[in-house]
C-alpha cells in the first residue's frame, strides 16, 4: 500500500471538489469458461449463479469506499469472458439469451454496465463467433445495459476482412432495432483491433482468457484536473506542458491506485490494474478538447491537434506508470465525440471531422468512438470506416476501435441525444462515394512487417 502525505490528500480532496477528478469505474472480471454447457438454458442458469456470486459485494464495497475516502467511483462493473467462447458448448443458433441472462445479474448484482457479449475474430470465425455476431442486434436491442465488441484485427493476425463486413451490417441491422432511441443499441457495441484482456471502460470491457478467475480493474479519470492544471502554465514551453501533464497524472492514478488496492483487499479479489485513460464526460470543464484547445488551439481540430494529443497522451502515460504498480488497460486520452463537450462543441462547429478524428487516433487510446452518422450510411461505409481504424491499430501497435451510430431517419445537421456518461452527438458527414467493391473483397488483409518480431 503506497503512503500519502497531507499534501496529496488536500490536494485531491480539491481535485475532487472543484476538478471532477473521479474513479469513473471498479470493475470486475469474471471467468465465465467453467459455465459452459451443451443446453444453453442450463449455461445460462450456470452464468447468472456464477456473477451474481462472484460480484453480490461490489456496489455496497465501491459505496462505502466512495463514503469512507470521499473519491466519486461513477460506475460498478463486470466484465465476462467473451461470449462466443462460453455458449459455442451449447446446442443452439440464437445466443440471444446468453445476454439476457448477462443482463439479469447485472439488475440483481446493481452495478451499471456488464460487458463481453464479445467475439474474438482477428484471424477467422468459428461457428460459435458467427452465431454471437448474428445475435448482436437482438441481443444488445433486448437487453439494457449489456456490451459487445468484436476484435476483427490484429498486428500479429492481420484484419479479418470477412468480419469486417459482417460488422458493417450488424451495426445498421442494431440502429434498425433501436431506432426509437436514435440508434442507441450502436453505443453499446464496438469494434477493436488489438483488443486488451483488462480495460474496465465500457461498452469494450471484456474478461480475457488469461486473466485469474476474477480480478478488480479500476478506471480513472481526470480531464478537469489536466485542464486546470495547464491553467497555470500558459505560453510555457511544450516541455513545461508535458511536465504539468505527468505530475497531473500521478496524482491522478495514485488515488485510483488507493481505490484499487481497497476495492481488492476488501472484496478478496486480485488486483488486476489501473487504466489511467483521460476519460471525459458532458460536463462542462471535465473535457479533453479543452485541454487540446488549453495548449494554445483555437477549436480541437485545427491544425496541430494531433501534435498536442500526441503530447498529452505521452505525458499521462510516463505520469501513470510512476504512480501504480500495475497500469494496464488503454491508459491514455479518449476522445468519445458524445461523451466530450468540447468535441460536440467542435464537431457542431465543423472544425472536428471524421477525417481530424482518424489521424487523431493514431497517437490515442482507442479511436473513432461515439460519433453518430446520418442514418442512410451504408453498411459497407461503415465497414470502410472501421477497416480504416484496423489499419492504423495493426500497423502501429495499437489497440484502435470504431463504436459508430448510424442514427436512423437523422441527417447531418441533426443532432442525437443519449443521455448521462453518454451525452449527446451531432451527426458527422461522410463520404458519399462508394467503398462496395473495396469491403465485398473479403478475406484477409495481411499481418504487417511489425508482426515478425519472435
Amino acid at each position: 500500500m503506497p503512503m500519502f502525505n497531507q499534501n496529496e490528500i488536500l490536494d485531491t480532496i480539491h481535485m475532487i471538489d472543484q476538478q471532477h477528478l473521479d474513479v469513473r469505474t471498479i470493475t470486475m472480471g469474471v471467468n465465465l469458461l467453467d459455465c459452459a454447457d451443451p443446453d444453453p438454458r442450463a449455461a445460462c442458469r450456470k452464468i447468472y449463479d456464477k456473477i451474481t456470486r462472484s460480484a453480490k459485494d461490489l456496489v455496497k464495497t465501491g459505496e462505502d469506499i466512495e463514503a469512507e475516502f470521499g473519491i466519486p467511483i461513477v460506475n460498478k462493473r463486470i466484465s465476462v469472458t467473451p461470449m462466443a467462447l462460453v455458449a459455442g458448448a451449447s446446442e443452439t443458433d440464437d445466443y440471444t439469451p446468453f445476454a439476457i441472462a448477462l443482463d439479469r445479474a447485472r439488475k440483481e448484482t446493481g452495478v451499471n454496465f456488464i460487458g463481453g457479449f464479445s467475439a474474438l475474430v482477428q484471424k477467422g470465425m468459428t461457428p460459435a463467433d458467427k452465431k454471437l455476431i448474428r445475435s448482436l442486434p437482438s441481443a444488445l436491442s433486448e437487453t439494457e445495459l449489456v456490451c459487445g465488441s468484436v476484435n476483427v484485427g490484429s498486428t500479429k493476425a492481420g484484419i479479418n476482412m470477412d468480419a469486417v463486413d459482417l460488422m458493417g451490417r450488424t451495426i445498421k441491422e442494431l440502429a434498425a432495432k433501436t431506432a426509437s432511441q436514435d440508434g442507441f443499441g450502436c453505443a453499446k457495441l464496438v469494434v477493436f483491433c488489438n483488443a486488451v484482456e483488462d480495460n474496465p471502460f465500457m461498452a469494450g470491457a471484456f474478461h480475457g482468457v488469461s486473466e485469474p478467475d476474477r480480478v478488480i480493474n479500476v478506471g480513472v479519470s481526470g480531464p478537469g484536473v489536466v485542464y486546470h492544471a495547464l491553467q497555470s502554465v500558459k505560453g510555457a514551453p511544450f516541455d513545461v506542458v508535458a511536465e504539468t501533464v505527468k505530475k497531473t497524472a500521478f496524482r491522478i492514478t495514485r488515488m485510483g491506485q488507493l481505490v484499487a488496492q481497497e476495492a481488492s483487499a476488501r472484496l478478496g479479489v486480485p488486483f488486476g490494474i489501473v487504466d489511467l485513460s483521460l476519460a471525459p464526460t458532458p460536463a462542462v470543464g471535465d473535457s479533453v478538447a479543452r485541454i487540446l484547445e488549453e495548449m494554445g488551439l483555437e477549436t480541437c481540430g485545427t491544425h496541430g491537434t494531433t501534435a498536442a494529443l500526441a503530447l498529452l497522451n505521452d505525458a499521462v502515460k510516463k505520469g501513470g506508470v510512476m504512480a501504480s504498480s500495475h497500469v494496464g488497460g488503454l491508459s491514455g486520452a479518449f476522445i468519445p465525440v458524445s461523451e466530450d463537450e468540447g468535441m460536440i462543441a467542435a464537431a457542431q462547429k465543423g472544425t472536428l471531422t471524421l477525417e481530424k478524428l482518424e489521424a487523431m487516433t493514431c497517437v490515442c487510446s482507442v479511436g473513432l468512438d461515439m460519433i453518430a452518422v446520418p442514418g442512410d450510411t451504408s453498411a459497407e461505409t461503415l465497414s470502410a470506416i472501421i477497416a480504416d481504424e484496423a489499419a492504423i491499430g495493426m500497423v502501429n501497435s495499437k489497440t484502435t476501435a470504431v463504436r459508430l451510430i448510424p442514427a436512423p431517419g437523422k441527417k447531418v445537421g441533426d443532432t442525437v441525444e443519449f443521455g448521462g456518461l453518454l451525452g449527446s452527438a451531432p451527426i458527422m458527414p461522410v463520404h458519399p462515394e462508394s467503398s462496395v467493391d473495396f469491403v465485398r473483397r473479403g478475406g484477409r488483409i495481411p499481418a504487417p512487417m511489425q508482426s515478425l518480431k519472435n
